[in-house]
């Protein structure tokens, strides 16, 4: 997911450089949701995999 969000990203920067607002616009927009799904996701593994496999 996080190499989706830095493609979105690049996709963003080269339509800015050519001028082309709305797409880069909406490239950046979609790589910015997808970098928080990721940091939430990615969160919840530490959570959820350091109470998981916690020795007792």
């Amino acid at each position: 997911m996080l190499r989706w969000a830095v493609i979105f990203f690049i996709i963003a920067i080269v339509a800015a450089l050519f001028g082309f607002g709305g797409i880069a616009e909406g490239a950046a927009s979609i790589a910015q949701v997808l970098f928080f799904i990721f940091i939430v996701l990615f969160l919840l593994a530490l959570i959820f995999g350091a109470t998981i496999f916690k020795k007792r």
